[in-house]
């Protein structure tokens, strides 16, 4: 059995340094940029617009949510004034319908957050579009291999460290803010 595990462990070990050879003479002709596409569409022009309109689209949905909340709070004082007069069989059916106006109004703030998310998507999304086609144009042009992302979608970095000359060489964000004319 151990003369098994140690015969797999050779033959695995053999096959990774095969790979490690072969892909060490294959990065010899790999080139690879990176951009920080956040920051060139935080200078994009048409940014200021799209930051508008969807500051604009939220005002809009948190001005309906509040309706919302103010007849439910309403409803629930109203209820509230009546509470000792009535019946308990009224107050069971009372609790009821509020508890369900309760989940409708959560359900319509959940909603209303994805309908935000929506909304910044498909207005973001061309300038995502632009500058992806200026990282495209700008990696051709400079003949790299692969453009990476400096930071994640949640903006941690990536590149943890670029020399000078790598950051020269290889940070390709102003080229494509230059090759969108920002």
């Amino acid at each position: 059995m151990t003369k098994r595990i140690f015969t797999i462990s050779l033959f695995c070990l053999l096959i990774v340094g095969f790979v490690g050879i072969s892909s060490a003479s294959a990065q010899q002709d790999l080139k690879i940029g990176y951009v920080d596409p956040q920051s060139v569409m935080n200078k994009m022009p048409a940014m200021k617009a799209v930051q508008q309109k969807l500051q604009n689209y939220i005002d809009k949905k948190r001005q309906e949510f509040s309706q919302k909340q103010a007849d439910f709070q309403k409803q629930v004082s109203e209820y509230q004034q009546k509470e000792a007069v009535i019946s308990d069989e009224a107050k069971k059916k009372e609790q009821e319908r509020l508890g369900k106006l309760n989940s409708q109004l959560q359900q319509y703030q959940t909603q209303t957050q994805q309908e935000i998310q929506q909304k910044q998507q498909e207005l973001v999304s061309p300038l995502l579009d632009q500058i992806d086609t200026a990282v495209s144009a700008v990696a051709k042009r400079m003949g790299l291999t692969y453009v990476i992302n400096q930071n994640t979608s949640g903006g941690d970095v990536i590149i943890l460290y670029a020399s000078d000359e790598a950051k020269q060489k290889y940070d390709i964000t102003q080229q494509v803010m230059d090759q969108l004319g920002i």
